[in-house]
């Protein structure tokens, strides 16, 4: 079978089997119409299956899209716009967004949104909740793997901590998430969401001269948005008891 021997090519030059359902499919005029349309298909599943695998290793919690996202109730600061956002034009600067603002105003469904936009354009991305990444550093640092770790975390173009302060930290985890708020530095773009001031991040990081430096690092080239709603969970679960 002629579907066979195509098949056995695509796998020879690591061509996905995806070439042999579309060589069915594609019509043409001339020859080289015929297989620039199948390349152009080729390139196109291609950049599909990097996006969709960049999402998955991001390590979002949910999925949420930006579409469905109102900004009626965000205070977007005059320097940037919702276009600059969507396009994740602030990982190019490399500059850092902070989402302030109460629980459950969307600040997570914003941040998740635009690390899924910034996969679809290429970039690596790693979502975490900020509690859990300082146990995994502070697991790498037992194990001695901590530099390995920081290494992985540091290939990513974004790094998104969400629910920043929720819990306090000892001294340890504060100066594992200080060596990585320094070592993003002017070098990677940072997104965070908290329902902490700036000036009681003390109380969350423990040590008053660290998070001094650390707020220092994170403002340099930072972006604030303040999410003036009240929660929507509670809105709709109020919603359901009425």
């Amino acid at each position: 079978m002629l579907s066979h021997e195509i098949a056995d090519c695509c796998k020879a030059l690591k061509i996905s089997q995806n070439m042999v359902e579309n060589s069915q499919k594609v019509t043409a005029d001339s020859h080289q119409e015929y297989l620039l349309k199948l390349l152009k298909l080729e390139i196109e599943h291609r950049e599909k299956t990097r996006q969709n695998r960049l999402i998955k290793n991001a390590g979002f919690y949910t999925m949420k899209s930006l579409e469905v996202f109102k900004f009626d109730e965000v205070t977007v600061p005059a320097s940037i716009n919702i276009d600059y956002l969507r396009k994740c034009e602030f990982i190019k600067d490399k500059s850092n967004l902070v989402f302030y603002g109460n629980v459950g105003t969307g600040k997570t469904h914003l941040a998740t949104a635009i690390g899924i936009e910034a996969c679809k354009l290429g970039k690596s991305v790693k979502f975490f909740r900020t509690a859990a990444l300082v146990n995994k550093l502070s697991e790498a640092k037992k194990a001695k793997e901590l530099s390995g770790f920081i290494k992985q975390i540091m290939k990513n173009d974004l790094l998104i901590f969400d629910e920043w302060g929720y819990i306090p930290l000892d001294r340890d985890g504060s100066q594992l998430l200080f060596e990585i708020i320094s070592e993003c530095y002017e070098r990677k773009s940072i997104i965070i969401t908290t329902n902490i001031e700036f000036s009681r991040w003390t109380n969350v990081l423990y040590d008053e001269q660290m998070t001094g430096a650390l707020i220092d690092r994170l403002l340099h080239h930072c972006h604030l948005l303040i999410f003036n709603g009240e929660s929507e969970r509670m809105k709709n679960s109020l919603i359901r008891q009425g």
